[in-house]
């Protein structure tokens, strides 16, 4: 397939303009007119239209295919909530508006459903209130480390370490380093979860937190978490949940309720908003009351007279951590998602989704090496260490689901274990999907011993094949030479 720079012939174009009555060029400084016109695409309507439509053929999402990303959460999104952010009252907004005298009276049914949300999540997960500023769940992690090193700032306390386990996300020890922490890293026992002899050996007074994902990367839950909590609280440290995993305990766990004191949740995975590509992404922030006073500003509040209002006078908060009121379409989604299932919908979606993560797991686990064999919650970890006696690897295993039809997985991750392979169905895949993907890795498994070069030159169906990714990384070109 051609690029859009490829096809067209010099004039052509799909629309003319008129020419412009304002001398542009004398109001525009010398130094910002451009020299020589741009080098667009010269083609028509209709070719940029078979482009652009040819290109959506070729993409992959959910609404496609199983997309088993692990800890990704890639479930189905619906689309009356896509309908629901497009109305009028909400798309046509200006952010500035609140902020404007009697703008508030203007964007009551917005603010409602922020200060609506913040409420819903409070109740899920068991904490006191929530900020629904940060953009992503990375962007929650480092907001509640700041609120973190707030908290023991005003205590006066001399805290330089987070702990996190060797199992956890890449963005726990990288947001605790930008707040200036240094990162303590306790290893997994042989069950897949965190060593607690090892975390007291490591525990003292200059701990400030433990940043734990519940239930962890191998999608497993932490018995030992009340423990933690329960120590790290007699050196006044805070436990901080990261809510990544959050699928997996909707309404039956509440962080808040087994010592957490502070966590994030992604709504773009836990609560069905459209993600990937880099965004877009929410990932609001929790605490318990101790540390409501920390949190960044502005806050929706609710007004005795009924109304809702920004709220900005909270002289402990750590300030502004995001442009306006959050990813308000995420948000806006979300709050749909949570309306639309209720209660126990919520608790059926957890309960689905590890019900289907096991029941791949003991499919394949005759084919693969399962990294811990015991009942697991959301997803499931396999090792492609058996298949490597051939030469196939966790990489060749993942391009070669490319050709049946499937999103790979996440692969070489957890990075304690051996050539990971990194599976979450969701609770919206059906047992007919969940089968065919079953097949797929059970032939690829065959493969891999009577074809092992087929694997490992995959993918062959795909308009591009397998790409140099070592080289594309060391010696990235990103700009196309017209």
């Amino acid at each position: 397939m051609k690029l859009i720079f490829e096809k067209g012939v010099p004039d052509r174009v799909g629309a003319k303009l008129p020419k412009s009555d304002v001398p542009v060029s004398s109001k525009i400084p010398e130094k910002y007119v451009r020299k020589e016109d741009a080098q667009l695409p010269e083609v028509s309507e209709l070719e940029a239209m078979r482009h652009y439509t040819e290109l959506s053929r070729r993409n992959f999402g959910v609404d496609t295919n199983f997309y088993p990303l692990g800890s990704c959460t890639m479930k189905y999104n619906p689309k009356i909530d896509e309908e629901v952010s497009r109305y009028q009252g909400f798309v046509e907004l200006h952010p500035l508006l609140p902020q404007l005298r009697h703008g508030g009276m203007l964007t009551q049914g917005a603010l409602q459903v922020i200060y609506n949300t913040e409420r819903l999540l409070s109740e899920i997960a068991g904490m006191a209130e929530f900020t629904m500023q940060p953009l992503a769940g990375a962007h929650g992690e480092l907001t509640g480390t700041m609120i973190i090193a707030a908290y023991h700032k005003d205590k006066g306390n001399k805290k330089t370490k987070i702990i996190v386990p060797d199992s956890s996300h890449g963005t726990n020890p990288a947001s605790a380093a930008i707040c200036g922490y240094s990162i303590v890293s306790v290893p997994s026992n042989s069950d897949g979860v965190i060593d607690y002899d090892e975390f007291l050996k490591v525990l003292d007074n200059e701990v400030a937190a433990v940043m734990l994902t519940c239930p962890n990367t191998l999608g497993l839950f932490e018995p030992q978490i009340k423990k933690i909590a329960q120590k790290l609280h007699e050196v006044d440290g805070l436990m901080y949940c990261d809510g990544a995993n959050m699928n997996a305990i909707l309404g039956k766990v509440r962080p808040g309720d087994i010592g957490f004191d502070l966590m994030h949740i992604n709504l773009h995975k836990t609560f069905a908003t459209p993600h990937g590509g880099g965004g877009p992404g929410a990932g609001p922030v929790g605490v318990v009351e101790k540390l409501k006073k920390y949190l960044p500003i502005s806050l929706v509040v609710k007004r005795n007279d009924g109304t809702y209002a920004l709220e900005y006078d909270r002289p402990s908060s750590i300030g502004f951590i995001a442009p306006f009121y959050g990813n308000f379409g995420v948000i806006l989604k979300a709050y749909c998602y949570i309306l639309m299932l209720g209660k126990e919908g919520l608790i059926r979606v957890s309960e689905n989704a590890v019900l289907n993560a096991n029941y791949i797991k003991e499919k394949l686990k005759n084919y693969y090496q399962i990294a811990y064999d015991k009942t697991c919650m959301h997803e499931c970890v396999f090792s492609g260490s058996r298949q490597i006696k051939n030469g196939v690897h966790t990489v060749d295993i993942a391009k070669r689901l490319i050709d049946y039809g499937f999103h790979p997985p996440t692969i070489y991750f957890p990075l304690i274990v051996k050539e990971a392979i990194m599976i979450e169905p969701t609770e919206t895949e059906t047992k007919e999907a969940l089968d065919e993907f079953i097949s797929a890795m059970i032939k690829i498994s065959e493969e891999a011993q009577t074809q092992p070069e087929l694997v490992k030159n995959s993918p062959t169906t795909t308009p591009v094949s397998r790409l140099d990714e070592v080289s594309a990384a060391k010696d990235m070109d990103l700009c196309y030479k017209l």
